[in-house]
């Protein structure tokens, strides 16, 4: 089997900027960093200076992704002789007993880590991580909403709770979280999509007008997202068709409704140009839209 610098041509310092690049994305394309990064250790080590530690510690993470131990074993071994004392390297070593689910084992490492340092938030994270794989849901909002109280501006903390109320089907306090977020981050498009889809499995003619807005609103801030915009036609649609508004409120959200349709159509017939496939997901598109379009009646 051709090797990675044959069968892309490339020499050893593109290798290293190409992992670079991803670390500094943040891509976790696991697969290709293993590829990539097996062969730049095992082939250039050597010069790679003091980059071959970070790199070490890319890989192993990317090998427990693909449930590659014996790669893994061997970055953390590297990783382990350089830095013998090193907090980030027994974490690595508890997530390696994660991804071969020897939970109680992982769970004494990051417990190891907390008693030298209560501040670590990212082994306060790792423990909570166990109680999800092992399926100790509550334990795990527990445990989070205990190190928000602490870390209250820790905002990837608060989307993951968010994410978990929505597991647990408790959408106002998922909302809550949400808010938060919209909060520190008034421009992230994403945050206000999802308060809106939040709002909108609640129901209820209130919470139908606040997911209206922030769809909205989500648009305002990116008029691409799509998700957005069939949210914006959905929740105009549904009240709309509501017996509790007046005809002014439904005539107002027909008018959205439409608009909201006329965008879905216009982007899948742009997105459908020259392609049989697409062109009958454009039709498909259009008689949704059809068969859920609201009268004046």
């Amino acid at each position: 089997m051709a090797s990675v610098s044959e069968l892309y041509d490339v020499g050893w310092e593109e290798m290293r900027d190409k992992l670079r690049k991803w670390r500094e994305d943040t891509n976790r394309n696991s697969e290709q960093i293993v590829d990539v990064g097996e062969e730049l250790i095992c082939e250039h080590g050597s010069k790679l200076g003091d980059d071959i530690w970070i790199i070490y510690e890319q890989v192993m993470i990317a090998a427990l992704d693909c449930s590659r131990d014996d790669l893994a074993w061997t970055c953390l071994q590297e990783l382990k002789k350089q830095f013998p004392d090193s907090h980030r390297v027994k974490r690595l070593s508890g997530m390696r007993l994660e991804a071969l689910e020897r939970y109680e084992e992982a769970s004494k490492h990051y417990d190891q880590i907390l008693q030298d340092d209560p501040t670590n938030t990212a082994a306060r994270k790792r423990k909570i991580s166990i109680l999800k794989a092992q399926g100790k849901m509550a334990d795990a909002i527990r445990e989070l909403n205990e190190y928000l109280e602490q870390f209250v501006g820790d905002q990837e903390a608060w989307h993951e709770l968010s994410e978990l109320y929505i597991n647990e089907h408790d959408y106002g306090k998922a909302a809550f979280c949400l808010e938060e977020l919209m909060m520190a981050n008034p421009h992230n498009h994403l945050y206000c999509e999802q308060y809106a889809e939040v709002k909108y499995t609640q129901g209820g003619l209130e919470n139908l007008e606040l997911s209206r807005k922030y769809f909205a609103q989500a648009l305002r801030l990116n008029n691409r997202n799509m998700r957005a915009l069939f949210g914006l036609y959905m929740s105009a649609s549904h009240i709309a068709a509501s017996p509790k508004v007046s005809a002014k409120v439904k005539r107002d959200n027909v008018k959205y409704a439409t608009w909201a349709a006329s965008q879905i159509n216009s982007a899948y017939k742009l997105a459908g140009r020259g392609t049989k496939e697409n062109k009958c997901s454009v039709k498909t598109v259009e008689e949704m839209l059809e068969s859920m379009q609201i009268t004046m009646s």
